[in-house]
């Protein structure tokens, strides 16, 4: 098994008790002070260079609380109540554009939402191949 797949199931498993960010975090500290460079554990973790190296100078000024603090949360999504559905309408029929997948969430559940919400939204949904 890759390095890369060991990393997100423990991640994966960490999302059990905290929320991902915190789990990534987590697993990269872990990482930096283990001695694995920067860059591989950016690569490992989806974390971009300045969030790692963010971490590298709290780490190495001690400050273990602000690694620790999540800012913000964003705003609710307008789908949150009806993701599974739009997943199954998705994986049940085909769509070949996201604009296409915009049209049908308006009609189907009266939410209107742009392209590039229908692309973010995609990005974190797990869809059958």
């Amino acid at each position: 098994m890759s390095e890369k797949k060991v990393i997100e199931r423990v991640i994966k498993f960490l999302t059990m008790f905290m929320p991902v960010t915190l789990a990534t975090r987590v697993v990269c500290v872990i990482m930096l002070s283990s001695g694995v460079s920067k860059e591989r554990t950016a690569e490992l973790t989806g974390f971009c260079d300045k969030t790692v190296r963010k971490i590298q100078k709290n780490l190495n000024e001690e400050n273990m609380d602000d690694i620790f603090v999540i800012n913000g949360g964003g705003r609710k999504s307008k789908i949150s109540d009806v993701e599974k559905e739009i997943i199954e309408e998705i994986d049940s029929n085909q769509y070949h554009s996201r604009q296409q997948i915009a049209d049908m969430i308006l009609e189907k559940f009266g939410i209107k939402l742009c392209v590039r919400a229908v692309g973010n939204f995609l990005k974190k949904t797990p869809l059958k191949d």
